[in-house]
């Protein structure tokens, strides 16, 4: 953390005048300059590969002076006046990033209860092969009819024209026919809903919490 200006010059040139800021250097040699608001984006930053020079220069006022180039020879040149907190950390191996609540979760989990669709269902497959892609969930109804069921956390017209076009190849199948299709979704968009509607494709709104047990389990849908 350090009082500093910084000045971008490259393709174009940019000036952050002298203020108190973050500059965080990262293992992999990337240099970002940080405010503490607006945005969580960096105000400048260069991105590796790049090499940083550190000098402390004779003028007045100064304490260092940063060039930080890439190999395109643009510099990210910042001016300390003075250093407010210096400390360096190793973070380790970072395991990335774990998504909740995404389209194979839900899949998984309305797998594993296909009765909340339907008194008397039963899963036939999950991602049930087509010559396009897999069927989400090939499941029979209690009348025993095949009904293809599409999943997404998030519903919109792109999921429902996904959706008719397994519904068409399936539907040639003697074996399957007649099949018809459940759009499910945590969240559908009206027009999706609209377009479902009108191709006779039936909509479920999914409760995630619910589906996990973390709600009621006698409210799965909603």
């Amino acid at each position: 953390m350090a009082r500093c200006r910084v000045d971008y010059v490259g393709r174009l040139t940019a000036h952050l005048p002298e203020a108190t800021r973050v500059i965080m250097v990262k293992a992999d040699g990337s240099v970002l300059i940080h405010s503490d608001g607006g945005s969580y984006k960096p105000l400048n930053w260069m991105s590796p590969p790049c090499t940083t020079r550190i000098s402390e220069p004779d003028e007045e006022g100064i304490q260092q002076a940063w060039v930080v180039e890439n190999r395109a020879g643009e510099q990210l040149q910042i001016t300390v006046h003075e250093v407010l907190h210096d400390s360096d950390h190793d973070l380790g191996v970072d395991p990335g990033l774990m998504k909740d609540g995404v389209e194979a979760h839900l899949q998984k989990l309305l797998a594993e209860q296909v009765e909340v669709l339907g008194a008397g269902w039963r899963l036939v497959r999950r991602e049930f092969p087509t010559a396009i892609g897999p069927v989400d969930l090939m499941c029979r109804d209690a009348d025993g009819l095949a009904v293809a069921v599409e999943i997404k956390r998030r519903g919109e017209i792109d999921g429902v024209e996904q959706l008719t076009r397994y519904l068409e190849l399936l539907n040639r199948d003697p074996l399957l026919a007649p099949v018809r299709g459940i759009f499910a979704a945590q969240e559908i968009k009206p027009q999706a809903r609209v377009l479902a509607e009108d191709r006779g494709i039936e909509c479920v709104v999914l409760d995630y919490d619910a589906l996990r047990g973390v709600d009621d389990p006698e409210s799965r849908l909603f």
